[in-house]
């Protein structure tokens, strides 16, 4: 199994900016996405930004021109730069890749245990 540890997360202020870094204890033989999700209290888990294999990228209405989501190359992981941050964007964030650590069977979902993030207004 190959365990996500999530960096990054804290305490701002509104408008203010985070980055969010994943780290992989191991390899992945290959992956189809791979993202960051996001839950606040009392809500659902809910998708803030994913990028595909190819490099093509996916947003939540809510972070789009605030949030940029990029590969790290060395990891194969995915980080996440969060700019003008808003009250509304506390939550704990989870990384997430979706493939396969090794060359057979079938891709599965991988999640790291959530970082908070904390926008004071």
């Amino acid at each position: 199994q190959v365990q996500l540890v999530e960096s990054g997360g804290g305490l701002v202020q509104a408008g203010g900016s985070l980055r969010l870094s994943c780290a992989a204890s191991g390899s992945f033989f290959s992956f189809n996405a791979m993202g960051w999700y996001r839950q606040a209290p009392g809500k659902q888990r809910e998708l803030v930004a994913a990028i595909t294999r190819d490099g093509g990228t996916n947003y939540a209405p809510s972070v789009k021109g605030r949030f940029t989501i990029s590969r790290d190359t060395t990891k194969a992981t995915p980080c996440l730069q969060m700019n003008s941050l808003k009250p509304e964007d506390t939550a704990v964030y989870y990384c997430n890749i979706h493939g396969r650590i090794g060359a057979f069977g079938s891709d599965d979902d991988y999640w790291g245990q959530g970082t908070q993030v904390t926008v004071s207004s």
